[in-house]
């Protein structure tokens, strides 16, 4: 069950050492920033799980599905274009929509896998895994609407200074 520590591990840790380093160097710190880029070190990841674990991700999807091995690798290129756009300031906001849809999404392979007790990430537990994997992906989704996409409409939104100018 170590997966969901990576997970928010890496998320979390950009952000961190972001804080820290404002901290030593007294400058602001651009929060919207650092969670986009943990967001897009988590998808990343989430893209290197599709190519290690393929067997197990094929294992994830229902027998019934077509091109079951093909759509492991098209989603994990999905979530690699969505990490790399999360590093990139004009995509951000378009990639953490992509990120939100993409929880809700994939959710239903992580509920088929914990009911049939697949022998990966967790999920040979069966369906108790659910319990840590829906909250985590509930942080995830939270992370991505209020870290990445208002904090950037915050961002976006004209100052009392410059409306003055």
């Amino acid at each position: 069950m170590l997966t969901p520590i990576i997970i928010l591990s890496i998320l979390i840790f950009p952000l961190l050492v972001a804080f820290v380093i404002s901290k030593i160097t007294r400058r602001k710190l651009d929060a919207h920033k650092f969670a986009c880029w943990g967001l897009g070190v988590a998808f990343i990841y989430f893209f290197i799980g599709h190519l290690v674990q393929t067997d197990g991700m094929v294992d994830m999807l229902p027998v019934w599905l077509p091109m079951r091995l093909e759509l492991v690798y098209l989603t994990g290129v999905l979530e690699l274009a969505i990490g790399i756009a999360l590093f990139i300031p004009k995509y951000q906001q378009i990639a953490a929509k992509l990120a939100i849809v993409v929880f809700v999404v994939f959710f239903p392979a992580n509920i088929y896998a914990a009911l049939n007790s697949v022998g990966m990430g967790g999920h040979q537990w069966g369906p108790v895994y659910l319990l840590i994997r829906a909250p985590l992906q509930l942080v995830l989704i939270a992370w991505a609407y209020y870290m990445c996409l208002k904090s950037h409409n915050k961002s976006m939104q004209p100052t009392a200074d410059a409306a003055s100018d």
